[in-house]
């Protein structure tokens, strides 16, 4: 049995140069890191971010680091009219940096026959490169193709590639569709279709939907955890957006200034205690 793959998502070193970040995740013990690059979540980019030479940089930084790269975060709507190109130009970058999962969004519902004709094309795109496309379930409360697991297995099912997968998301769900419930039970739906899993936990506040380290918010974690701990080469990332919380709308507001060096590590080591404790590989 391989030794599984546990990524931790850019998204906690929001506002940290690359450079801190793998420090960082390398002291932490993590052993690979999954790129965030997510409208909203991260600091402003455009599509010069994905060029070759970029491509090059993160790769001279991740084996300086001793850090790998499995999956990348890179969220649009392939509904849109330019989403063959931008996505292809992100694939491309993914590929260059190693990684054999990129994940993005499926399209709103308004937008499903231009993200049927579109998804054909990326497909075959992404068979070229050696990737597993993973369309991720959103949490901002509005109608995707992927509201819930049920949504996102039908969708694969009538797709039929093996480059098409889910990467499900249980604390999106929480404040995506707050009335499921029970969010893990969900998320453990969304296994036999996915190709990898973001882990991360959020309480329900006054003020909105508030990021916790795994284990100590209202998603049951733990209860996804043991469950993916049956499939054992199933690759996960742990995805904390320390910087961010949901408002009551689930809209993502972004703090001015970055969360601490110091308090990224603190929730990441505990964190990853958690899931290794979790998946029966304290170590």
């Amino acid at each position: 049995m391989r030794d599984r793959i546990i990524s931790v998502s850019g998204a906690p070193y929001d506002g940290h140069s690359r450079e801190t970040m793998l420090e960082s995740v390398a002291r932490i013990g993590f052993s690979h890191l999954e790129p965030a690059f997510i409208v909203g979540y991260t600091d402003p980019f455009d599509e010069s971010a994905f060029k070759s030479d970029e491509a090059k940089d993160w790769r001279r930084a991740l084996d300086t680091a001793g850090v790998a790269c499995h999956a990348m975060s890179s969220h649009i709507d392939l509904g849109f009219d330019d989403a063959v190109a931008v996505f292809t130009g992100r694939m491309e970058f993914a590929a260059a940096l190693g990684a054999r999962v990129i994940a993005t969004n499926a399209a709103a519902r308004v937008r499903e026959t231009s993200f049927m004709r579109n998804i054909e094309v990326l497909l075959k795109r992404a068979e070229a490169l050696g990737l597993i496309i993973a369309l991720e379930n959103p949490g901002d409360g509005s109608d995707n193709l992927i509201n819930i697991a049920d949504d996102g297995v039908a969708l694969i099912e009538r797709l039929g590639s093996p480059c098409l997968r889910l990467n499900y998301d249980a604390a999106n769900t929480a404040s995506h569709r707050p009335g499921l419930g029970d969010y893990a039970e969900d998320a453990i739906r969304a296994l036999p279709s996915s190709a990898h899993a973001h882990i991360k936990d959020v309480r329900r506040m006054e003020e909105g939907w508030i990021f916790a380290p795994i284990g100590e918010g209202d998603i049951g974690c733990v209860r996804l955890l043991k469950a993916i701990a049956a499939l054992p080469d199933f690759p996960i990332s742990i995805e904390l957006p320390l910087r961010l919380h949901r408002d009551a709308d689930a809209k993502p507001i972004r703090r001015t200034e970055p969360v601490p060096i110091e308090a990224i590590e603190k929730a990441l080591t505990r964190s990853l205690l958690v899931v290794r404790q979790a998946l029966g590989n304290p170590k």
